[in-house]
């Protein structure tokens, strides 16, 4: 490997880094509410009513994403997979997108075949969801159980078999 590569690797891994530390909390920094009700409440860019509290019986992945965030993009076949496996079982997702560009937003979701609803406000790291909930970086993936409560901050790690865990209480 050339020494001129080292930098540029070394920058995308600390890039890459800041990215999955989304369920960390520092000192001062809201820590994210595990074992609480997450009050989630909006209408998604395709026009559905969501709320959180009306999903109460199904496990749902609440994915704070956006589509500039390459870890983001990255995990969407994992997730895809996840939910097609288990959707029928009573697995739901819920995405809150950090993006600036709502058309933009829309175009993407439906290519790569998304079907769950989104939320969106154009804030991008002043997303309204983002700031009440601490987020400090994407992907943030957090798994709620069927009684509507926090159980996992960190759903990324074997999404599936977390899901299935928690389908199965």
């Amino acid at each position: 490997m050339k020494n001129s590569l080292i930098p540029t690797i070394v920058a995308s891994l600390l890039a890459s880094l800041a990215f999955n530390t989304a369920a960390l909390s520092a000192p001062g920094e809201k820590a994210p509410p595990v074992g609480k009700p997450l009050e989630i409440k909006f209408t998604s860019v395709d026009g559905r009513a969501v709320d959180l509290a009306e999903l109460k019986g199904k496990v749902v992945l609440v994915d704070f994403w956006a589509t500039w965030c390459g870890p983001c993009v990255g995990e969407i076949p994992h997730v895809k997979e996840a939910y097609e496996k288990l959707h029928p079982k009573g697995f739901e997702i819920v995405g809150i997108s950090f993006d600036k560009d709502k058309a933009k937003l829309e175009s993407f979701v439906k290519e790569k075949g998304m079907t769950w609803p989104q939320y969106f406000d154009g804030k991008m790291w002043d997303n309204d969801y983002g700031k009440k909930y601490g987020i400090q970086g994407i992907p943030a993936m957090w798994l709620v159980d069927k009684k509507g409560n926090l159980r996992d901050p960190n759903g990324r790690q074997d999404l599936a078999g977390k899901v299935e865990k928690l389908l199965a209480e």
